[in-house]
C-alpha cells in the first residue's frame, strides 16, 4: 500500500495544502480532491468568512 493512500489533502482555508493520515479502515473511501473543490466551486462565496467541516471526508 502507497503512504499516500492514507492521507488526505486540506483543499482551502489556512490549512490548504496540508495532508491529514488516517487509519485504514475496510470500506473506507475518503472523497476525492476533485469533488470537494467542484463542491466548494459550486457553492461559490457563500461561504466566504465561514467555518465547514467537511463530513464526508
Amino acid at each position: 500500500m502507497s503512504q499516500t493512500r492514507n492521507k488526505i489533502r486540506i483543499i482551502g482555508g489556512d490549512y490548504r495544502r496540508r495532508t491529514l493520515p488516517f487509519p485504514d479502515s475496510e470500506g473506507l473511501r475518503p472523497t476525492p480532491d476533485r469533488v470537494r473543490e467542484t463542491l466548494f466551486n459550486w457553492l461559490g462565496q457563500q461561504l466566504n468568512g465561514k467555518t465547514c467541516l467537511d463530513l464526508f471526508a
